[in-house]
């Protein structure tokens, strides 16, 4: 590049400091001076402090005074899969890139302090302890709850479908499943036989990840064939031929996607306080209908919470005549509010109670009449509707994992990063007003 800094005849080049970006130099600093204060990745390691991880710590066999490689400091791993799920990476080696010293990022080095990590222990610590994190979710609420920042006095429940780690073509019919699975079984004899036979051999490593390979493919058409009997139940007598289940993820099921295509997928059911946006139910189902979701979620909130919510949201795909008049008085405690059906006929009024309607029924289609309901509806696409979005922003698009247990794992990654944001949001409000 031409130097033109020359001012005059008589006037040498000026003489300048210029910057040396590919020069490498070391520096001494202190990690908390690298990260400003009020941070996500602050705001999420403080939250995982005031967590009981007690559970993770009994796990770890390295002990002081014994020998034995120290341990990975369980908040560390918990601190950065919540702070990844707020930033929309869903990937172990993704994650462990952010967190590498020379080409990561540094929120990312500052929750791991200079602790080396690597993506089979991340990917591993995401999915391995699911009951945890549905404890923590309930013990994060109930905390909420008695700061009167949720009250679950309405809400509102929705379902979303979420593509599975499984393509349209692993879905096999039973004569296929079975053949497969012989075949894998032969596999797996072959492989053991080798390994016998030469066992000081330099491969046999190899072969014994072959032979753990194998397994793991016999494991999966076995339990795709335990699931075929519950999708043959389903179909008529004559079409229980044609049941299909896929080797990839045997629990998966093809779904009506929102864009009207079919695709293997989970219907993620979540239940949020209308008020707050605090996601205080959930649940994962391979059923691609709601009917029959909405008594669970209420019961789940007793559970939790020891209380049910005074009233339900939900929209016309729940709305099951049993289901209603489960939760509502005076079998239940919850006042349902849900779109009525419009009737066949254009001279019946869908909102008259009918003869072979309970009194919960009848009293749901009177009330669902009034502007009153109507005005209390609208706050469930305003709730349930503004969750699913965030959380399709932050990557939640299709699963990595397969299978329902690791899945309802990282849907409880994604529900706590959701309800940690919007408790420091709830929290700032409350302490405006007090002011």
């Amino acid at each position: 590049m031409p130097d033109n800094t020359e001012v005059g005849a008589d006037a040498g080049t000026p003489r300048v400091k210029r910057p040396q970006r590919n020069q490498i130099e070391f520096r001494a600093c202190c990690w908390n001076d690298l990260l400003p204060e009020g941070h996500q990745a602050r705001i999420v390691w403080d939250y995982v402090e005031s967590l009981d991880l007690s559970p993770l710590y009994e796990r770890i066999k390295a002990v002081e005074r014994w020998a034995g490689q120290s341990a990975i400091d369980p908040r560390i791993l918990f601190a950065l899969w919540l702070y990844a799920t707020l930033r929309g990476i869903g990937s172990a080696r993704e994650l462990d890139r952010r967190c590498d010293l020379q080409r990561g990022e540094v929120p990312f080095q500052w929750v791991c302090g200079g602790v080396s990590v690597n993506y089979h222990t991340l990917a591993d610590f995401r999915t391995a302890h699911v009951e945890l994190l549905d404890q923590t979710l309930t013990t994060s609420v109930a905390v909420l709850m008695q700061e009167g920042l949720v009250t679950l006095d309405r809400v509102a429940q929705d379902g979303m479908k979420v593509r599975a780690s499984a393509g349209a073509a692993s879905f096999r019919r039973r004569p296929t499943l079975e053949e497969h699975l012989v075949q894998a079984q032969e596999q797996i004899s072959m492989l053991r036989a080798e390994l016998d036979a030469d066992p000081g051999a330099a491969n046999r490593r190899q072969q014994a990840a072959r032979e753990r390979a194998a397994w793991e493919r016999a494991e999966r058409l076995q339990r795709a064939l335990d699931q075929l009997p519950e999708i043959e139940a389903k179909k008529k007598s004559s079409e229980k031929e044609k049941a299909r289940v896929s080797t990839t993820d045997p629990e998966a099921r093809v779904m009506k996607m929102a864009d009207g295509g079919f695709r293997p997928a989970y219907n993620v059911q979540l239940g949020t306080d209308t008020a707050a946006q605090v996601i205080t139910g959930v649940d994962v189902s391979n059923s691609g209908g709601d009917y029959g979701k909405m008594p669970p979620m209420v019961e789940q909130h007793e559970e939790r919470y020891g209380e049910t919510p005074e009233a339900m949201l939900v929209d016309g795909g729940f709305a099951k005549k049993d289901d209603i008049t489960r939760v509502s008085p005076p079998e239940g405690k919850t006042t349902v509010y849900a779109p009525v059906r419009k009737a066949k006929k254009d001279e019946v009024d869908p909102h008259t109670p009918r003869y072979a309607d309970s009194a919960a029924v009848a009293e749901w289609r009177t009330r669902m009449a009034t502007d009153r309901a109507k005005e209390i509806y609208k706050e469930r696409a305003a709730t349930a509707e503004c969750v699913n979005a965030i959380a399709r922003n932050r990557g939640l698009q299709q699963f990595r994992v397969r299978g329902s247990p690791k899945v309802r794992a990282v849907i409880l990654w994604y529900v706590l990063a959701h309800n940690l944001m919007r408790a420091v949001a709830l929290r700032a409000e409350q302490a405006i007003e007090m002011k």
